[in-house]
């Protein structure tokens, strides 16, 4: 499974972004795609996932500003940022669990985009 993600860059404090996750190859064995991301200097954190069976799931502390979609049972995956803040900075990336795996392995990484609020 490759995955690349896209649609970073540079925002103003409350303003959106749409991030794109785009997997290709051997998709049918996809289980989730995750989001991630990693602020300068702190750890990886996760965001939400979407099954490929349909439930998204997310972090407690996206608290409705961040959304997760994925279209139509295809191979897009959609991450919709709003009311950015500028500690939302950091790179995103979108990650792959594989069928017959644990749930939380997440094997197959995209490149990330950097995302940048300034306040």
């Amino acid at each position: 499974v490759q995955l690349q993600a896209s649609g970073g860059g540079l925002v103003h404090a409350g303003g959106s972004l749409r991030l794109s996750c785009a997997a290709s190859g051997g998709t049918s064995n996809i289980y989730a795609v995750g989001w991630f991301r990693q602020a300068p200097e702190k750890e990886r954190e996760f965001i939400g996932r979407v099954l490929w069976g349909g439930k998204i799931d997310y972090a407690d502390f996206v608290k409705g500003r961040f959304t997760i979609s994925r279209d139509n049972g295809g191979n897009m995956v959609y991450l919709q940022l709003n009311n950015l803040k500028s500690e939302d900075t950091g790179v995103y990336y979108c990650a792959a669990v594989r069928r017959f795996t644990p749930v939380d392995q997440y094997r197959y990484w995209g490149q990330g985009t950097l995302v940048t609020v300034s306040s």
